[in-house]
């Protein structure tokens, strides 16, 4: 996996996590123990730092990144669909990002929030815990329902299985092997 030391700093990655092969770290970045970050995941702390919690996963080709000498702060149990980009904002605990959804500069999301696909959270938005933000740009729309909440809590921990199964189960296929 490509991971990059940059003017001295260098990612470190707790043990029981797992970093696909295609994703890129780079600079200030910490994960947590037993993460998920998925092939094109992108964490580019070159400039900025980037903290993600314990069991969080980022999907497939999302960005985290943030402005010089600020930061990306991930809760635990974050779950960033694929294709989602999260910069310089702060989410709490088991914060779901939707696919493709854009949480920009400032934001703060609260513990057990859903961002909806596509939503894009403009600089400096502020949305309470356990609220449903959709839309471009994001508005809350209204509380998570217990429904909802659980049907969040079981593909978070789909993802949160992950890692250990990768571990044992991962390989790359050479093409003469097909």
């Amino acid at each position: 996996m490509p991971i990059y030391e940059f003017e001295g700093k260098r990612p470190a990655i707790g043990a029981r996590s797992f970093v696909h092969p295609e994703a890129v770290m780079i600079g200030d970045v910490v994960i947590g123990e037993g993460c998920y970050i998925a092939a094109g995941a992108v964490l580019r702390g070159d400039w900025c730092r980037i903290r993600v919690g314990n069991r969080c996963n980022i999907q497939d080709n999302c960005v985290i990144h943030a402005a010089p000498d600020r930061e990306a702060v991930l809760g635990d149990n974050c779950h960033i669909g694929h294709g989602a980009i999260v910069h310089e904002a702060l989410l709490g605990n088991h914060v779901l990002v939707g696919m493709g959804a854009v949480v920009q500069d400032g934001a703060r999301v609260g513990d057990d929030a859903i961002v909806g696909a596509g939503c894009v959270i403009l600089v400096g938005k502020e949305i309470p815990p356990r609220k449903v933000v959709v839309g471009v740009p994001g508005e809350v729309v209204g509380d998570v329902s217990e429904e909802r909440a659980k049907a969040s809590w079981a593909g978070t921990q789909l993802y949160q299985a992950l890692p250990s199964r990768y571990q044992k189960a991962f390989r790359e296929i050479k093409p003469d092997e097909l």
